[in-house]
């Protein structure tokens, strides 16, 4: 019962920071707009927090293995929490600088580094204490959590904009995210006598193949991603409806990955991890394509609950052979790779995203995202069906009876 409570209360802290994020994200532009003047400002934060991100696999390697306890994923929290109020209090003694939301930023990208995958290990330990197999069913409902926020969220930032609470949006998220640690603080830790050391990612990841691949995989479909967000908004700014695109978009995505999660559970345990994988970011290379193809906001809606689906599928794949492979310190690690992965490749995205758009049009940059994602992962499929005597993982994955065992 324990178990249980401790989960309970692991995911309902992370849903309501999430909210509260998904929630602010849209305030957050504004105020610095109108503090500064300065547009270029307004992506401080965001840009300065995906620095320690990107370069945790250096400076978070012993970090990452201290957050290992309800207590110490609360004081990162409030960390983050005092990174996340600093903007609305200095707005509103007008002080709000470049400088400090640099600073803001490099806090909060710290926090993040070590919260998003201390809170994934301690919520996947949790799982293991619960019941066999409940490990990867809780970090999917944490992940559709997230996704119900990402639902959610933007269109009740975008009310209380409207009636001209957009600094207290800031406040709301500061408390929320010192809400979610405190609500953690009951997790309990679980040490090893071994677990002395604090194996780099790369040692993790030896003997784990597959691992390896599940995140090419999807390190493919994070870097194309700009072709659905930003090429949706171009397309939506050049045909005279702005925001319609996308919005078809995202809405879509976001209904198929709640439908997702509902039922990623019995397929991952009835499909090898890896196939499965592979196929997820297949079939959503060919909903790039067919948004390409079939720009219409009706079919655009279509092909981004197809691929919300897929996704939620392949991410499901990766955290069962995550969790059915490793525990404590090479756990964490290998959360912690997950989660550079996911943001080093995004960023790259981004960065390349506006230059390509422009130069190949929206369209086409959505075709080609997605034959460059399906051609990946393709790819993988291939290489994870040839056997290796020197990879354990591959045995053990490799066959639909073994992924049956986590029931």
């Amino acid at each position: 019962m324990r178990a249980r409570s401790e989960a309970l209360a692991l995911l309902a802290g992370g849903g309501v920071a999430d909210l509260a994020f998904r929630i602010a994200q849209v305030a957050l532009p504004l105020v610095v707009l109108q503090e500064t003047g300065s547009v270029a400002a307004t992506g401080l934060v965001g840009g300065a927090s995906g620095i320690p991100v990107l370069l945790s696999p250096w400076w978070a390697r012993r970090a990452r293995q201290w957050v290992d306890s309800g207590p110490r994923l609360a004081i990162v929290a409030a960390v983050s929490a005092f990174a996340l109020a600093v903007v609305p209090a200095a707005a509103a003694v007008g002080l709000v600088q470049p400088a400090l939301l640099v600073v803001s930023g490099l806090l909060l990208g710290i926090g993040d580094a070590l919260s998003t995958p201390g809170r994934s290990a301690l919520l996947a330990d949790t799982g293991d204490r619960w019941a066999p197999g409940k490990a990867v069913v809780l970090l999917t409902w944490q992940d559709g959590a997230r996704r119900a926020g990402m639902l959610v969220g933007p269109p009740i930032g975008a009310v209380a904009v409207g009636t001209g609470f957009t600094t207290g949006l800031l406040w709301v998220e500061a408390a929320a995210v010192l809400a979610g640690g405190l609500l953690a603080c009951s997790v309990r830790a679980e040490r090893a006598a071994q677990e002395l050391a604090a194996p780099s990612i790369r040692e993790s990841l030896r003997g784990r193949r597959d691992v390896l691949y599940g995140w090419i995989a999807r390190g493919t479909g994070c870097l194309t991603w700009f072709a659905f967000t930003l090429g949706l908004s171009v397309i939506g700014a050049e045909r005279g409806q702005p925001g319609i695109y996308l919005a078809a978009g995202m809405s879509g995505y976001g209904v198929g990955s709640l439908l997702a999660t509902l039922i990623s559970i019995a397929v991952v345990r009835r499909v090898a991890p890896v196939p499965l994988a592979a196929m997820a970011w297949m079939m959503m290379g060919l909903c790039w394509v067919g948004m390409g193809v079939w720009t219409t906001p009706p079919a655009v809606a279509g092909f981004g609950a197809l691929s919300g689906v897929t996704v939620v599928l392949g991410i499901a794949a990766i955290s069962l052979l995550i969790t059915r492979s490793s525990e404590g310190a090479e756990r964490r690690a290998l959360l912690s790779g997950q989660s550079v992965v996911v943001n080093a490749s995004s960023s790259a995205g981004l960065l390349i995203g506006g230059p390509v758009i422009a130069a190949a049009g929206a369209e086409w940059t959505l075709v080609g995202a997605g034959v460059l994602t399906g051609t990946v992962a393709l790819g993988v499929l291939l290489m994870a069906r040839r056997p290796t005597s020197q990879s354990c993982s591959s045995k053990a994955f490799s066959s639909t009876a073994e992924s049956e065992s986590v029931r």
